[in-house]
C-alpha cells in the first residue's frame, strides 16, 4: 500500500491489510493507536510502565484477532480501548488494598522550568482527584475528557447504556470539581483568568 495513502485508510481497513500481510499497514495501525490506548492505561493506572504493558497485551491482542476480524461488527478503536479497559480493571484489582504509585507526567517541552512545575503539580492533582472517583466514573471521565471518545463509543467499550455513560460522567465531573474546588489558587488558577 502507498505510504501516502495510508494516513487516509479507516483502522477497519488497516487491519484487514494487515491480516492479509502488509506490513505497512500493521506499521500505521500500530503508530495510530498505541499512543491513544497508552495514554488511556496510563490514566486509569497511574503507573506508565503498567500502562505501556497493557498497551503491548493489547496490540497484541488486536494482531491475534486481525484474521478473524468481522468488518461492522465493531470500530477498531473500539474494541481496542475495551481490550485496555478490561486488563487494567484486571490490574488494579490485583492491586486492591495496595496505594499506586503516582508517576509525574513526561516532560512535553515546556517554555519554562515554573510553567512545567505547574503543569506537572496540576496533572499530579488531575491524576490524584481522577484515582478518588470510582472505577467506572472514572473510566467514563478518562475516555471522554481526555481520550475524547464519544458517549456512544464509550457505552460500547464499557458495555453500558448511552444514558448511563452520560451519567457517570456528570457525576465523575461534579466529584472532580468538589474535589479540586479548594486548590484553584495553589495549581495556580485564578478568578481573573
Amino acid at each position: 500500500m502507498p505510504f501516502d495513502t495510508i494516513s487516509d485508510t479507516p483502522d477497519e481497513a488497516l487491519l484487514v491489510l494487515y491480516a492479509n500481510g502488509d506490513k505497512a499497514a500493521a506499521q500505521a495501525l500500530m503508530m495510530r493507536l498505541t499512543p491513544r490506548v497508552l495514554g488511556y492505561a496510563a490514566r486509569l493506572l497511574s503507573d506508565h510502565s503498567e500502562a505501556e504493558d497493557v498497551a503491548q497485551e493489547a496490540m497484541l491482542r488486536l494482531w491475534k484477532i486481525a484474521p478473524d476480524w468481522r468488518q461492522g461488527e465493531a470500530k477498531v478503536s473500539t474494541w481496542l480501548y475495551r481490550v485496555v479497559s478490561n486488563l487494567c480493571t484486571d490490574r488494579l484489582r490485583k492491586k486492591r488494598g495496595v496505594a499506586l504509585d503516582l508517576v509525574a507526567e513526561p516532560e512535553d517541552g515546556k517554555p519554562s522550568a515554573t510553567q512545567t512545575m505547574i503543569e506537572a503539580q496540576r496533572a499530579t492533582a488531575l491524576q490524584n482527584a481522577l484515582n478518588q472517583l470510582p472505577q467506572r466514573q472514572r473510566s467514563a471521565v478518562v475516555l471522554r475528557h481526555l481520550q475524547g471518545a464519544t458517549n456512544p463509543q464509550i457505552a460500547e467499550i464499557l458495555e453500558i447504556s448511552v444514558e448511563a455513560v452520560e451519567s457517570l460522567t456528570a457525576r465523575g465531573k461534579r466529584a472532580l470539581t468538589a474535589i479540586l474546588a479548594n486548590k484553584q489558587d495553589e495549581l495556580g488558577y485564578s478568578d481573573d483568568g
